[in-house]
């Protein structure tokens, strides 16, 4: 598929709104070009290895398109909206095919196994459970269990061997080749009563086990191995693999069959039996009145083994002058493939798309006449469209009597899709749950493929939708063999018996019922993981039910239910309620509603938003318990343990989500006093915050505080507060930053230096006008006044609509005025413009997506704990965040911080950063046309613009949040970050059984840098954030807001004393060195040197700033003085620096010798308090 990943990468560019594509130049070039040398034309010479044009004649400049050439291109604009998108999938075609040459080493194999069976020597008769005629090494596939069955076995050659399935049809893909043989067992091996008590299943077992033994002596094979198939423990398999080189390319499974004929139809009817009780129970005679009940899914799986064949004959009639079924059902495999639905228990399998398929083509749903792409969308649509667990469809043309109806199927079978002879469900295992989720995929897929502003190709066909990143909530059953209690809880012997005892298989439907039925409105989808059994050796016993390992759930929320702490039930007069205690047992409870309405009830105690967020769990946990008998230590449940880095130490413990609402509370009741301020010259016309808190993104909330005066010295002057040198930091208090717009006037100034002094002198006024008509505590500068308020600190910042513009002015030479994007009139656009509209989308998108904050601070402090947060803008996370919510195909928003975390990690590895622009469509501003103008600018301007480009409506060309940062190389440090960070959490996620230190994802790899510098966490204003929180830390000077205390100073605000050292670093070695720190409560700060600064430079009374001379050669050179600097970093760092730097150089020499410039050395020495 890297063929066609290549496709919608590189070469991509978008079409016009015409339809017609610039997209293919390259391909476009190439061929023309080969077509130009055949007729003799010349191609222009080539610049620095850009194609030129061809010279064509006239004549073939103009030449008038064919009819094939016209009939294609209105079908690629009606339908595949591009070329792009129509060269994507014949590109994946022609990857996903088996090429002519695989097909003629495969048919050789094939030759070659179907002679060695009919050398298969026979046995003489034995009874079933007389196995000892097997050698020691080869088992019997199958779960003896009852072990005690009636009947006699011997082995004779096959009547036939043929090959069935997809091989033949040519709609195999890879990378997993199969090909099905179907092997004919003779009649004379069966009796009467074969159809019982699963002999004619020990006898396929038997039959095969001797085929293997038999094949097992010879040199043809690379591995021959036992496998259920489709995890179907009654329908063991025989897998052959070629020798050498070609052991990787085909899979042939051998299928054991029964003699056509032998059986009569009519006694494997959905509502027969063909499995007795006692048998089933060892017991020597049925108990008294016992009835013996149908088992519809143990009759389903012995009719499959008698239609092989003829399911392959009707297939290929149906193929037959189809070009487009067999791509088709190529792309439909590929599809459930990346959607984890094509394998396992109960799976979408390609076999039943290609019964799909062909059903559409008989009810005239598809024509002969369609394309792949076509037949794709026409079976999305029906899906997407028909509930096959409420109504099932046939494939069953005749009107015999004797045939099972579809009531009969749907009463014994939850999904029904009915073979052409009308007796084998080909859905029989599939679960309503699994069926639920192929039609919401299908939907999803649909609305993704009329997307005109997509890859629909990309996200469908080339993106995988696993478990972890596709539902809200996971969690798991561990071991499953707890499931063999709960079918006894849940009284489903016949079930069970009706499954061959496959308890997983039994118990799965009706928990997933239940658990839909307390969940209710909370979810929009409830799946389980397909149960999986690996193939084995011949020579091992077969995998029993438990060794599938665990079982997975996934939970896709409706967020505006998923949190509700009420379930309201029926009035306690009703004859529901009773039915309604039962189902929540202890849980239930009688509540007068506010209508006067007394009603059973469910109240889940829950105050904040992370303890709501985990109702669905309580719920899960409680259900299984009552109703399975399942603990809750058997169930793993993962959808919040990556919020616990974002956890606030405060009461109630949440996750900041509440803070945040006190925050924008005090902010709202702020902006309204200042809009009713008396005896400003002007009046605000509007009030807009900027800080992060303000759109729910601020990765720990500022919590209100009062200063504790015994940790702090007063200066009067100034009336505020100073920390004390002998006391631990004090806490840190951010200014949260709002700009106030004051009306226009014919008496602002015109002069920008002028309209600084206004601004100041506005602030001065906006602090006297508070603190007297409100008595606030405020603190004016030039630049902004500091408010206290409600314990929080607001930094009022005065603008005026006119001013970007007037420091754009610049005064030619000549005396002419133009207008020019300054450096300073671009940082106030930012300032004034940019981040408050920017704060008021995502505080929008907040309110339509909860869990929008909850990831963005995941991400933020992911990438802080990854010491790289001064690399990249907090608005640049907010943009990339905002994208998974606004742009979630081929998933949907996120509905949890966890999985929105997830897919932010995913986001920054996959997406193409070099070729693709992100475009954030923010309140849906940009219409089908502004994505292709922006796409096609973009690709017109790669070299100019930042290396991480982020479009939105109000910043559609320049990506004004990412022109400084990140570099290059952070961008680079950040994806491989990223990705090795996804694939530790989800190792740790999928392992049920491990510790899940889920924390391991944000632990910076220390070893990456040079020198570490180690912290005094006295000093350390946020230690308490750290990833790693110490069970300890400082009193950090600070009262809570509801303190007994009168506030009579400022506090001290801003005041980082790491962030201070850092801007020092950052100043006086900036030439040598790269500095790294995590902001939220890191103990280390990271430095890299650059390797540049390490090239001996000629020697300069200028250039002596941290160097030394050394002799290289005859000239004298500098070289960094690397003890020197690193007894400055301690000096710098006093009271802060530990004692004490751990360091590991990397020097620069010449090599004199082999004259290749500089060559890195690497050496350890340890420094102590600066001294080698």
């Amino acid at each position: 598929m890297e063929a066609a990943r290549r496709a919608g990468r590189g070469e991509q560019v978008v079409s016009n709104a015409g339809g017609v594509v610039e997209a293919v130049e390259e391909e476009e070039n190439r061929d023309v070009s080969e077509k130009g040398r055949r007729q003799g034309r010349k191609r222009a010479p080539a610049l620095d290895g850009v194609l030129q044009p061809v010279k064509l004649s006239r004549a073939d400049l103009y030449k008038p398109p064919t009819n094939e050439e016209l009939s294609q291109l209105k079908e690629t604009e009606n339908l595949f909206h591009s070329s792009l998108l129509r060269l994507q999938i014949e590109e994946l075609l022609k990857e996903v095919r088996l090429k002519e040459k695989k097909k003629q080493r495969i048919d050789a194999f094939l030759h070659e196994i179907n002679t060695l069976l009919s050398t298969v020597p026979e046995t003489p008769e034995a009874d079933i459970t007389d196995q000892t005629w097997l050698p020691k090494h080869v088992r019997v596939p199958l779960l003896q269990v009852p072990f005690g069955v009636k009947g006699k076995f011997r082995f004779l050659p096959p009547a036939a061997v043929k090959v069935v399935g997809s091989y033949l049809l040519g709609t195999c893909i890879k990378p997993d080749i199969n090909v099905d043989v179907a092997v004919m067992m003779p009649r004379e091996i069966f009796q009467d009563k074969d159809h019982l008590n699963q002999r004619y299943h020990r006898k396929r077992a038997l039959y095969l086990a001797h085929i293997a033994q038999h094949l097992s002596k010879k040199q043809l094979f690379g591995s021959i191995k036992f496998a259920y198939a489709d995890s179907n423990h009654l329908k063991p398999v025989l897998l052959l693999r070629p020798q050498g080189k070609d052991e990787k390319l085909v899979t042939v499974r051998l299928y054991a069959c029964p003699a056509s004929g032998f059986f009569k139809p009519s006694r494997f009817h959905p509502s027969k039996n063909n499995v007795r009780l006692a048998w089933f129970l060892e017991q020597a005679a049925p108990g008294e009145g016992a009835t013996e009940l149908p088992t519809p899914h143990y009759n389903n799986s012995f009719l499959c083994d008698t239609v092989l064949e003829s399911h392959l004959l009707f297939l290929s009639g149906v193929a037959a002058d189809f070009p487009g079924m067999r791509d088709g059902v190529a792309l439909l495999k590929v599809w459930l493939h990346q959607r984890e639905l094509d394998k396992g228990l109960g799976g979408f399998s390609g076999f039943v798309a290609s019964m799909l398929v062909a059903y559409l083509l008989t009810k005239h749903k598809i024509s002969r006449m369609m394309s792949g792409y076509q037949v794709l969308r026409n079976v999305l649509q029906f899906l997407a469209t028909t509930d096959l667990s409420v109504a099932g469809i046939s494939l069953s043309k005749g009107a015999d009597g004797s045939l099972p109806t579809l009531a009969d199927f749907q009463q014994a079978f939850e999904v029904v899709f009915v073979d052409p002879s009308g007796l084998v469900n080909l859905c029989a295992d599939m679960t309503a749950s699994t069926y639920k989720q192929v039609q919401f995929e299908a939907k999803h897929s649909m609305d993704v493929l009329d997307d005109k502003t997509v890859d629909g190709f990309q996200l469908l066909l080339m993106t995988t939708k696993p478990l972890l990143r596709t539902f809200d909530h996971v969690f798991y059953l561990k071991p499953v063999s707890k499931l063999q209690g709960a079918c006894k809880k849940m009284q489903l012997l016949n079930e069970l018996m009706d499954r061959g005892g496959n308890y997983v298989a039994t118990a799965l439907p009706f928990m997933t019922s239940l658990l839909a039925r307390g969940l209710g409105e909370r979810v929009l989808l409830l799946t389980h993981s397909l149960p999986q059994t690996q193939e084995w050796p011949i020579d091992a016993d077969p995998p029993k039910h438990k060794d599938i390992g665990h079982l997975s759930f996934g939970l896709l929320f409706a967020p505006e239910f998923a949190a509700s702490v009420l379930e309201r039930g029926p009035e306690a007069d009703q004859p529901e309620a009773a039915d309604f205690r039962q189902f929540w047992g202890e849980k239930s409870e009688l509540r007068r509603f506010q209508d006067g309405a007394i009603c059973e009830a469910v109240v889940w105690q829950a105050s904040t938003l992370a303890q709501k967020r985990l109702i669905p769990e309580h719920i899960v946990r409680h259900l299984l318990q009552l109703h399975a008998g399942i603990p809750e230590s058997s169930i793993c449940y993962t959808g919040a343990v990556l919020e616990s880095v974002i956890k606030t130490r405060r009461e109630p413990a949440g996750t900041g989500e509440e803070a945040m609402v006190g925050v924008i509370r005090s902010y709202d009741d702020l902006s309204r006093k200042l809009w009713k301020l008396e005896g400003l010259l002007l009046t605000v016309t509007a009030v807009q915050g900027t800080h992060p808190a303000l759109r729910y993104t601020d990765v720990f909330p500022p919590a209100p505080m009062k200063p504790d005066y015994a940790y702090h010295e007063r200066n009067k002057e100034k009336d505020s507060l100073l920390p004390l040198a002998d006391k631990p930091c004090p806490a840190y208090i951010p200014p949260m930053k709002v700009i106030c717009h004051m009306e226009g006037s014919g008496q602002w100034p015109q002069d920008k230096e002028a309209i600084k002094r206004i601004k100041a002198a506005f602030h001065l006024q906006l602090a006297e006008l508070l603190s007297q008509q409100h008595h606030f505590l405020c603190r004016p500068t030039a630049s902004h006044t500091d408010v206290y308020k409600d314990g929080y600190v607001f930094r009022l910042q005065v603008a005026y609509h006119r001013e970007p513009q007037i420091l754009k002015e610049v005064v030619t030479p000549e005396g002419m005025l133009k207008y020019r994007d300054t450096e300073e009139s671009q940082q106030l656009e930012l300032e004034t413009l940019h981040l408050p509209y920017l704060t008021s989308c995502l505080h929008g998108l907040q309110q339509q997506h909860p869990a929008f904050s909850g990831t963005c601070r995941l991400a933020k402090r992911w990438i802080s704990a990854q010491m790289l947060s001064d690399g990249l803008s907090e608005e640049c996370v907010d943009l990339l965040v905002a994208s998974l919510f606004l742009h979630a195909a081929p998933f949907t928003p996120p509905s949890s911080p966890q999985v929105g975390f997830l897919r932010f990690l995913h986001l920054l590895t996959t997406f193409d950063w070099k070729n693709a622009p992100l475009i954030v469509n923010l309140n849906s501003e940009l219409k089908d046309a502004d994505y292709t103008e922006i796409k096609n600018e973009f690709v017109a301007s790669r070299a100019d613009l930042p290396v991480m480009f982020i479009s939105t409506p109000r910043d559609q060309r320049s990506s004004v949040w990412t022109k400084e940062r990140p570099s290059a190389q952070i961008l680079q440090r950040l994806l491989v970050l990223a990705q090795a960070s996804l694939r530790a959490l989800e190792e740790q996620l999928l392992n049920p059984l491990g510790s899940q230190d889920v924390k391991v994802a944000f632990r910076p790899p220390l070893d990456f840098y040079d020198v570490l510098i180690h912290l005094n966490p006295k000093q350390i204003p946020r230690h308490l954030e750290g990833v790693d929180r110490p069970a300890k830390s400082f009193i950090r000077g600070m009262l809570k807001s509801d303190a007994p205390v009168k506030t009579l100073s400022f506090p001290v605000v801003d005041y980082d004393p790491v962030q201070c050292y850092l801007q020092e670093l950052r100043e006086a070695f900036d030439d040598f060195a790269l500095f790294f720190y995590d902001k939220y409560g890191g103990v280390v700060i990271g430095v890299l040197w650059k390797p540049s600064s390490f090239e001996p430079q000629p020697f300069k009374v200028s250039n002596m700033k941290g160097r030394m001379m050394a002799a290289r050669g005859n000239a004298p050179v500098t070289v960094p003085n690397v003890e020197a600097i690193l007894e400055d970093f301690e000096v710098l760092g006093e009271g802060l620096v530990r004692a004490g730097l751990r360091l590991q150089i990397e020097l620069l020499r010449l090599d004199e010798k082999h004259k290749r410039g500089p060559t890195l050395l690497v050496g350890m020495r340890s420094y102590s308090s600066g001294n080698p």
